[in-house]
């Protein structure tokens, strides 16, 4: 991620994150309610330094039922304290007794049913609570923190998309070129998404190194906020009335996901950047992904900060797809 630019000047003070599992807590929010009744029994868990996955393998045996049949709306850290729900299909079967479950650093914190299977990406976002150790107040800091909660962060995609050192973009690389084929259908999806995240993360950094994080140009494709509608600035469009609509944020800047249709979904801005990964865009088109579009900055809710003798606690909600190191990243070079 250093190598990318930033929307304010680089940081210029040092943290610690992830030191002990407290300094890092997510609570899912789905969005939506449960309907209390229906062949799937949802499950809200309490989890510490543990892996998603093999926490809900182990609720779907403790149900005796096929991991197949086990869900969740989202991957959650696993060096942390993290809330989210899983989802076990069971028709015509009654509720299992959960507090007769027992894994190490996992609490049932709520059991209930519904009728529909929670899926990956069926969520609102997460709330966050961060202790950035040795962080100390400052009047930049101060100021950098006070700039972030008005203009926003950039929209990165972080190490977490990538893979432990970019394993997965390489070997998207490496099967793009034709050097290994991928049969498994999990690291497909992980490898595609670590392609189109790079491809992205590259253009809004371009834009940022440009100054150009703020202002609407000819060509752009902008999105309406709080939707998924987007239209592209054609000669047609007035870019005052544009640019005063994005400074009350209600549109966005977007950047491409690249897929197919490419050159309907991008921008003018982007498309050298594009054209300059043929390999991952015909790897793209090969596997029949769509192009979308994903806002260039996001703007935290609820964003507050306090400073403490530990350093520097965040508290704030994302919506789902971003990611809060890429928040944190604006803030502080940091370590984990």
């Amino acid at each position: 991620m250093q190598q990318l630019n930033y929307l304010q000047t680089p940081p210029d003070q040092t943290a610690l994150l992830k030191s002990e599992y407290r300094d890092f807590i997510v609570k899912e929010e789905l969005g939506y309610p449960l309907s209390g009744d229906g062949e799937f029994v949802a499950v809200y868990v309490r989890k510490t330094d543990c892996n998603t996955l093999f926490v809900g393998e182990k609720l779907a045996e403790f149900a005796n039922v096929s991991p197949r049949n086990m869900s969740y709306a989202g991957l959650k850290d696993r060096k942390g304290i993290t809330e989210q729900w899983f989802c076990l299909q069971m028709p015509g079967q009654d509720t299992p007794d959960f507090t007769q479950f027992h894994l190490d650093g996992v609490e049932i914190l709520k059991v209930t049913r519904h009728h529909r299977k929670i899926r990956i990406g069926s969520l609102d976002g997460n709330h966050f609570e961060i202790l950035l150790r040795h962080v100390v107040e400052t009047e930049s800091m101060t100021k950098r923190l006070e700039t972030l909660k008005i203009s926003g962060f950039p929209n990165y995609f972080t190490e977490q998309r990538f893979g432990r050192d970019g394993h997965n973009l390489i070997q998207a690389m490496r099967w793009a070129k034709g050097e290994i084929k991928v049969k498994d259908r999990k690291k497909r999806s992980f490898y595609l998404s670590a392609a189109r995240s790079e491809v992205f993360n590259l253009i809004v950094s371009q834009r940022l190194e440009q100054a150009l994080g703020h202002q609407v140009l000819f060509g752009d494709i902008v999105q309406l906020n709080g939707s998924h509608s987007w239209f592209v600035v054609d000669e047609q469009q007035n870019l005052a009335e544009l640019q005063a609509r994005l400074n009350k944020q209600d549109i966005l800047l977007t950047a491409a996901l690249i897929g197919e249709n490419w050159e309907k979904m991008t921008a003018l801005f982007e498309q050298s950047i594009v054209v300059e990964h043929q390999e991952l865009l015909h790897l793209m088109q090969q596997e029949r992904l769509k192009s979308a579009r994903r806002p260039i900055l996001m703007q935290a809710q609820n964003f507050q900060w306090q400073f403490e003798p530990e350093g520097l606690r965040l508290g704030f909600y994302l919506p789902a797809g971003s990611y809060a190191t890429a928040l944190v990243r604006e803030l502080v070079m940091f370590e984990e």
